[in-house]
């Protein structure tokens, strides 16, 4: 998988590709060569990976490529390529866009005939490459026919080279005719306008204008596209971030559907919940230990060079049952289970089950009762904190995080309603939650420590102990904290829903 750097240009049919050499100073341009192939795209009967800016593509040459767009909407792309025969995409490929597809079935929707021309862009004696210059012209075919052409320039940097080296390349093309192009992939103009519809999941403009179903719609749109988004990264596993945000837009979903509890269908709401439980608990598990993987690394590394070295035999016990977790995981997300919730998901974007929706519920203006619903997550939690003395417990001070972050994302739920003041309170509650989520990670750190200790040879349970000591530092840090996050986010003029 590569993370591509690169500007298109459009040219018309006709350009003629120019000598750079004598534009660009010490650059110049040498011959790269001559290529042609077919490339036949699928996509399921809707579009749905054209409308999320992704594409599966077989190449006789190269196989299969799966081109997903970047978590978080950079107009880079990550991209992966897979051996296969030409008819049906390896199961591997499919399973990358699984999220996006789901029940939908792959079948051509496309094909392209290209001619590539090659250009190296190189800097220096001896040559380095600078850049490459590829001048595709492209006809798209149904059956022998040719229904349309284009042709288009990709300037694709170098791994060592600047920024900077892009600048003249650009302005001598330009110069010659050549007008910037939108980052569409080819199966996009081969398609036309079918491509360009809305994704399936679509997050709305909401604010306190919009009634309570189109809020309820939108916070389930924005956790839905993080997870879809971090599907393929989770599958991939390269990037624990995938987990995370994963994690984040699971947790959110639920979080979500106990927030708007009285406004929704008690059996729509329970069937959604215990499913994204399902799903965070297969989450959770590899999370966890990322978690607890990093906190470890991070406290060996105060050791010295010959105890980091030993403490290495913990981390690998830990590695290991992180492996199993994450098989776990990845059989979840393949099971029709995991499609039906997604399906679900969809659904409950355009459609979620308010009670009464057309009538007194859903269209009742949000801003007139939405901020009741932080009402109960904040007098649990407020009445937690107060009794919790100095020598708490650590599950309860487990609770009070807990606590903490359902009002955190109740708050952070009701921005686009409340505007400046929830985004306040959500900041003083994130704070809250991070004290306390420091003191519950140093308390699991220890328990696990003290529990692969008793199966260790005694020098390395000796190093065990070490790093059990420096989490037990960082939990007596975070329990002494935490009164002082707790008394900055009980002031008064904080409740913006009063």
């Amino acid at each position: 998988m590569k993370l591509e750097r690169e500007a298109k240009l459009e040219v018309e049919p006709g350009f003629r590709m120019p000598d750079l050499s004598t534009a660009l100073g010490e650059l110049r341009t040498e011959n790269g060569g001559t290529e042609r192939f077919v490339s036949t795209y699928h996509d399921t009967d809707d579009f749905r990976l054209a409308r999320w800016g992704a594409s599966i593509h077989y190449r006789a040459a190269e196989g299969w490529t799966v081109r997903l767009p970047r978590a978080g909407g950079e107009p880079e792309v990550w991209q992966h390529t897979f051996r296969g025969s030409p008819g049906r995409a390896p199961a591997d490929a499919v399973d990358l866009v699984r999220g996006i597809v789901r029940g939908g079935v792959l079948e051509p929707v496309a094909r392209v005939q290209t001619v590539r021309r090659r250009h190296r862009v190189v800097h220096g004696a001896p040559e380095r490459v600078v850049a490459e210059v590829v001048d595709d012209e492209d006809s798209v075919l149904e059956g022998r026919r040719i229904v349309q052409r284009f042709r288009e320039l990709e300037i694709e940097l170098a791994d060592d080279a600047s920024d900077m080296a892009m600048g003249p390349i650009l302005m001598r093309l330009t110069d010659l005719g050549a007008r910037a192009a939108e980052p569409a992939p080819k199966v996009e103009r081969a398609l036309g306008a079918r491509a360009f519809g809305s994704a399936d999941v679509v997050v709305p403009s909401v604010g306190p204008t919009s009634s309570v179903a189109e809020v309820i719609g939108w916070a389930i749109a924005v956790s839905l596209t993080r997870l879809i988004a971090h599907d393929a990264i989770v599958r991939l596993g390269d990037d624990p971030e995938g987990v995370h945000q994963a994690r984040v837009a699971t947790r959110r979903l639920r979080s979500d559907l106990r927030i708007f509890r009285p406004m929704l269908d008690r059996t729509w709401r329970d069937r959604l919940h215990h499913e994204l439980g399902w799903l965070g608990g297969e989450l959770g598990r590899v999370r966890d230990l990322d978690v607890l993987s990093d906190r470890l690394l991070d406290d060996a590394s105060l050791l010295s060079d010959d105890d980091a070295a030993g403490a290495a035999e913990v981390l690998e016990r830990l590695k290991a049952r992180r492996g199993a977790a994450r098989i776990a995981l990845l059989s979840a997300m393949r099971e029709p289970r995991y499609v039906a919730l997604l399906d679900a998901l969809v659904d409950a974007c355009e459609d979620p089950g308010v009670a009464g929706v057309g009538g007194a519920v859903g269209a009742t203006p949000a801003i007139d009762v939405l901020g009741g619903v932080i009402k109960g997550p904040w007098a649990r939690l407020a009445q937690r904190c107060d009794e919790l003395g100095p020598h708490a417990p650590d599950h309860e001070l487990h609770a009070a995080r807990i606590g903490a972050k359902r009002v955190r994302y109740a708050a952070e739920t009701l921005i686009p309603v409340f505007g400046k003041p929830a985004k306040r309170f959500a900041r003083r509650a994130e704070a809250l939650q991070q004290v306390l989520g420091s003191h519950q990670d140093a308390v699991m750190a220890i328990a696990w420590l003290r529990e692969q200790a008793e199966g260790l040879p005694p020098g390395v349970a000796f190093l065990a102990g070490r790093l059990a000591g420096i989490e037990e530092a960082v939990r007596d840090d975070a329990r002494a904290a935490w009164p002082d996050a707790w008394a900055d986010l009980r002031r008064k003029r904080l409740r913006f829903w009063q």
